[in-house]
């Protein structure tokens, strides 16, 4: 599968520190809210322009002598300017003049930033709140303030970006290109992709039980998962199995059906056919989550002895990394999902929910589909 794109903020400072332009739409601290999220800035009733980015109503306040430039209020954030450039990216996957494919790419391509976001920019602060690092930025902010301030931003920005999906969808599906979950197939396309499941995706699956007997499963970085619950018939007692979704390697995100314009996403087809996995067991529900590790890790290099040596200990020490984001389709039981946090060492707050797909950045594949009327 091809990787997305990534839009990048040029000009940011390795400080952290960025000076106030006379556009900045970032808050400043103790302004939580963010105002217009519903405008349409430039555009007549009815039209469908873009909503408009977050801004700060709070007015900074004039210097009292004119050239006190240590004043936190006149500094953006690092990491919340970055959340906010990434409103702009999807301001064009919003914009209906946008070619649809093109909206598509850039919905995918905003996915993408915000996964680097959580692996470099969360890992990086988190590193810095569990070493006790309490020293506020020059615009007034401690780390764990940051991650705060930085989860309320991305909650408005996931929200939208949801909304855009299904805007996006609708539009393809008129267009004939649709992406569809299993009950929404005909019968003989069921019994397509359940033999192509058996055929191609079947034998990479592996399903790893969670009881007290086993450990809990080591879950990769940005890697798509099957919790089950599942049971014997006639046994009272639960269990849980976790399955990957295995995705890369030749296996595409999105199973097209046959020669059709249809594609189903694989968790859907794995998820359908768990009889496959589990014979003899009563499936219970079917949850799909996703995680995504720090990217920012520590190797000492005075401990290494080549090259070869470092790059292999940096790569062990970034493929068990901590978890930094828990993310879960809407309806997760409550129970599962506490064990499912617990297990991976997260807080409530590392938890995002939310309807529809779950690792937009796939989206990216389709975008090179030959309709060059959609580009």
């Amino acid at each position: 599968m091809s990787e997305p794109a990534s839009v990048k903020l040029q000009g940011e400072s390795h400080s952290g520190r960025t000076a106030v332009s006379h556009d900045a739409t970032v808050n400043t601290p103790g302004s939580a809210t963010r105002s217009g999220l519903d405008a349409r800035p430039g555009a007549a009733a009815g039209s469908a322009g873009p909503a408009a980015t977050p801004v700060d109503p709070t007015p900074i306040p004039d210097s009292p002598d004119g050239h006190d430039l240590g004043r936190p209020e006149y500094y953006l954030n690092r990491e919340l300017t970055w959340l906010n450039f990434n409103f702009r990216v999807l301001h064009e996957a919003e914009d209906e003049r946008t070619p649809l494919l093109e909206r598509l790419k850039f919905l995918a391509i905003v996915g993408s930033n915000l996964d680097e976001f959580f692996m470099k920019r969360i890992g990086g602060l988190k590193q810095q709140v569990e070493a006790g690092i309490t020293e506020r930025t020059v615009d007034g902010r401690t780390p764990f303030e940051q991650i705060e301030q930085c989860y309320e931003v991305m909650s408005l920005l996931e929200a939208r970006q949801r909304e855009a999906a299904r805007a996006i969808l609708g539009r393809l599906a008129a267009e004939g290109i649709r992406i569809v979950d299993w009950d929404e197939l005909e019968t003989a396309e069921r019994k397509w992709l359940r033999k192509h499941y058996v055929r191609n995706i079947y034998p990479l699956v592996t399903p790893q039980a969670t009881d007290p007997a086993h450990p809990f499963p080591f879950i990769s970085n940005l890697s798509l998962n099957l919790l089950v619950t599942l049971r014997y018939s006639g046994d009272e007692h639960v269990s849980l199995a976790r399955v990957k979704v295995p995705v890369g390697a030749g296996i595409p995100r999105f199973v097209q059906v046959g020669d059709a314009s249809v594609w189903v996403p694989l968790e859907s087809v794995m998820a359908n056919n768990l009889d496959l996995l589990f014979p003899g067991m009563e499936i219970l529900a079917c949850e799909s989550f996703r995680v995504t590790r720090n990217a920012i890790y520590d190797v000492d290099e005075d401990m290494a002895d080549d090259l070869l040596e470092l790059i292999e200990a940096g790569l062990r020490k970034q493929r068990l990394a901590p978890i930094v984001r828990l993310q879960v389709q809407q309806g997760f039981d409550p129970r599962r999902l506490q064990m499912l946090t617990s297990e991976l060492g997260l807080r409530d707050s590392d938890v995002f929910e939310g309807d529809g797909l779950l690792g937009l950045r796939d989206l990216m594949a389709l975008h090179d589909l030959p309709r060059a009327s959609l580009k």
